[in-house]
């Protein structure tokens, strides 16, 4: 039974208020998009979805894998190696904008994941699905007015270390229409047993920080007295947080493979979201 369990925390604050532990989990049936709004505000930790994708949808989406050649996050930096269908826009942080390689790796991979739910697209599904939520369009970010590649696919076995992720602060002027917040969106498409689990901290990023770099993460001591949500979910859980808390993928300790369609959510100044890998 997939589970979302938050460190039990005492109230420290001076005042009445729940100000400190304000950082609950919930595990809904019916998303709704006051969750997400306060996934946003960050007064929510994680939201998990359970059956938002059905097994058979899964399955369909991972067999579909088989057909496809998987890139990679840079090896040179990210270690253990974690496989990936599409480019992120991680991988050209440092550019002045979105070089053509971009734009080529976006349309080999929406070609390539378009049809793999039975001719279909799991990407497509996925919006339908915030789109009834949201009561409102979704649309993909745009980057000089060319939409942005969104419905990366990722396999992570051997777990991910402690990183944040923040497109307005890691690669300013990126995305056309600056998001107020940013969400996470993992659908978990196959995983193990045991282990893959995720566990998000209370904690974002500050510039003294980067003095416990770890290659591309951070040493996990800088969150050692942060509340935090532990998510372990089934094969077809959304989870939903904000990915500008610090977070990580523990390793999986089992036989299986941990699966995710992945993106990230932007609610805009005008009230819309937006999505992008």
């Amino acid at each position: 039974m997939s589970t979302i369990q938050n460190q039990q925390l005492e109230n420290v604050a001076s005042t009445a208020t729940p100000v400190y532990t304000l950082f609950e989990s919930v595990v809904t049936e019916t998303l709704d998009r006051d969750i997400l709004a306060r996934i946003g505000a960050g007064t929510l930790g994680a939201a998990r979805v359970p059956g938002f994708f059905t097994t058979e949808q899964c399955d369909a989406v991972t067999k579909g894998l088989d057909t496809c050649d998987m890139g990679s996050y840079d090896e040179q930096l990210v270690q253990p190696r974690i496989a990936k269908l599409g480019p992120a826009t991680y991988d050209y942080y440092g550019n002045v904008e979105l070089p053509p390689a971009y734009w080529e790796h976006t349309e080999q991979s929406d070609a390539s994941r378009a049809g793999l739910l039975h001719g279909g697209d799991p990407l497509d599904e996925a919006i339908r699905k915030l789109e009834k939520v949201w009561g409102g369009r979704v649309a993909r970010a745009t980057s000089k007015g060319r939409p942005m590649f969104a419905g990366m696919i990722r396999e992570i076995n051997a777990g991910a270390k402690m990183h944040f992720d923040e497109v307005v602060r890691e690669f300013p002027g990126v995305v056309d229409d600056t998001p107020v917040c940013q969400i996470a969106f993992n659908c978990h498409l196959s995983m193990p047993s045991s282990g893959g689990e995720s566990l998000v901290f209370r904690r974002a990023w500050k510039p003294s920080d980067e003095q416990h770099r770890d290659g591309y993460g951070y040493a996990e001591s800088i969150v050692a007295d942060e509340p935090y949500a532990r998510v372990e979910a089934a094969q077809g859980d959304a989870i939903f947080f904000d990915p500008r808390n610090y977070h990580l993928v523990r390793p999986n300790t089992s036989e299986g493979r941990r699966v995710t369609l992945s993106f990230f959510i932007g609610i805009t100044s005008s009230g819309e979201l937006s999505i992008w890998s």
